[in-house]
């Protein structure tokens, strides 16, 4: 026994021959009419020349029905934001390599600077070494002049001179 062959309907595609389904009227499209003063001229407020374009251009694409100047606008708003956060990155890693080497610049010049302070403690340590290789006797003892006591000696007009 075979079954007969079955027919499928879908809601989502209706039979255009079917009684029930008219023709809908189509809708007519609306417009703005911009009002006019007593002038006659449109008023419009003042904007910059930035701002009127960014109108303009959303004006513009709230008029088109195809989607894909909106879509072609997203990608390049984000392939913009990719290349300012790659150039971002790029000058940060620049800064990082350039901060590294003057770090290194400054740890080179402290140790020449240790390396110059070693040389001069060892040349003042030799220094009694070689004042006695060239004959100068080092200082037996501590002699000190004691100016308390002391008075300027008197020329003959009874001033004090200069010594």
């Amino acid at each position: 026994m075979t079954m007969p062959a079955r027919s499928v309907r879908s809601k989502a595609s209706p039979d255009k021959g079917h009684p029930r389904i008219q023709e809908m009227p189509t809708r007519p499209e609306l417009s703005l009419i911009k009002g006019t003063g007593k002038t006659g001229k449109a008023r419009q407020p003042e904007r910059g020349p930035v701002a009127e374009g960014a109108r303009r251009l959303i004006g513009w694409t709230r008029t088109r029905g195809n989607p894909l100047l909106r879509i072609m606008t997203s990608v390049v708003f984000l392939a913009a934001c990719m290349f300012g956060s790659l150039m971002l990155r790029t000058q940060m890693v620049q800064d990082s390599f350039e901060a590294t080497r003057i770090q290194r610049e400054i740890s080179n010049l402290n140790q020449d600077v240790q390396d110059d302070q070693n040389k001069l403690d060892q040349l003042q340590a030799s220094l009694p070494d070689k004042a006695q290789q060239l004959g100068m006797q080092p200082q037996q003892g501590l002699n000190s002049i004691d100016l308390q006591g002391y008075k300027p000696p008197q020329d003959a007009h009874g001033k004090a001179g200069h010594p």
